[in-house]
């Protein structure tokens, strides 16, 4: 799928106030990690998380998903009744109906004709919802469009530490399935798209072209991360079972099938990408990824040590955090490399010019 007229304008993104420390969700853990000769520093040393981040309780996923649109309007003073599409693409939502969008589309004020609704992707959320605004420019239907999401991880985490220090019966294996949701971390990521043409138009060099995006779908390995019930519906206290080793194994190769697809449908070659952003998932995963495609690992830009994985807004999020440290360089291409469970692989590729960020760190 290519694209001609379509940028990224702006990123904008919430990081929340309390820090949860790999070493701190093992001294929850120590009755279990004393009984199963577990050694301290597991977490981190596994995974390559040294920790992540949580909101507040009660914290509202909708007040935040509002905060992260504000944030990217403002990073490039767009008026937000000119934006006709905001989707809604976390894992996390506040309601089964309606969609979360609708309480999003009426905080940050946006027309009334706009579409509106929620997206689902598992980790892939953001980035889909993404190509679904960037097909509506391309039409012609709408000239700007916001996808937002806001992942909540307490619930999960908190779940999963009170189901393994309440389970007399868990021992070296069975504590694997429950080893990724103990990774995991909260935050919030929008990203604004427009008409290239129009925006060029207004202020010259502004955003990042999108110029293609291609989708791998291998759901044969469907079952090896799964939520036990919906979010919403269980009151956001979820477990989740993954099987991490096969997951690795299985999502490198979706990944390594959508990145050749990406070369031949960009007409890139390996060496015309300048940086790269994988998924956030941990240490063992970017570097087989980026070993397996033939990627250099030092021009590949990171953040799970210090959020964690953040789910569907983990790589936006960490292109924001990039792109406020300036490390994609105007003129060059970035290839974003997105997997998720399903097992779905769903790659983009951008040329940057001049993307603005917005971005709001809560105090502690």
């Amino acid at each position: 799928m290519l694209f001609n007229n379509v940028s990224l304008l702006s990123v904008g993104y919430v990081l929340p106030p309390q820090i949860v420390t790999s070493a701190d969700i093992e001294s929850q853990l120590d009755g279990v990690y004393q009984r199963l000769k577990l050694p301290q520093g597991r977490l981190e040393g596994m995974s390559g998380i040294r920790e992540r981040r949580l909101w507040k309780p009660h914290t509202r996923i909708s007040d935040m998903s509002a905060e992260s649109c504000r944030l990217a309007l403002n990073a490039v003073q767009v008026d937000p009744k000119t934006v006709q599409c905001l989707l809604h693409a976390s894992v996390c939502r506040e309601y089964l109906e309606p969609a979360t969008a609708c309480r999003v589309h009426h905080l940050v004020g946006l027309p009334e004709n706009a579409w509106v609704y929620d997206v689902s992707n598992a980790c892939l959320g953001v980035m889909n919802g993404a190509v679904q605004i960037a097909q509506l420019i391309e039409s012609g239907v709408i000239r700007a469009g916001l996808v937002v999401g806001t992942e909540d991880c307490r619930g999960l985490l908190e779940g999963t530490i009170q189901q393994l220090n309440s389970d007399p019966n868990l021992t070296r294996q069975s504590i694997k399935p429950a080893f990724a949701s103990l990774t995991i971390g909260s935050g919030s990521c929008a990203w604004l798209l427009g008409d290239r043409r129009y925006f060029e138009s207004q202020k010259p060099g502004c955003g990042a072209a999108l110029k293609g995006a291609v989708a791998v779908a291998r759901t044969q390995h469907h079952e090896l991360c799964q939520s036990d019930t919906d979010q919403a519906g269980s009151g956001m206290q979820p477990i989740m079972n993954t099987d991490s080793e096969l997951l690795l194994e299985a999502g490198v190769a979706t990944g390594a099938a959508a990145f050749e697809l990406l070369l031949d449908e960009l007409k890139w070659v390996r060496t015309d990408i300048a940086t790269t952003v994988c998924h956030q998932v941990g240490s063992a995963h970017r570097r087989r990824m980026l070993e397996t495609l033939n990627m250099p690992i030092d021009t590949d830009y990171s953040t799970f040590d210090r959020l964690g994985n953040t789910g569907s807004v983990a790589l936006p999020t960490a292109l924001g955090l990039g792109l406020s440290q300036s490390y994609f360089a105007a003129g060059t291409k970035t290839a974003l490399l997105g997997i998720g469970s399903g097992l779905n692989s769903l790659m983009l590729g951008l040329e940057f010019g001049n993307v603005q960020v917005g971005c709001n760190e809560i105090e502690h």
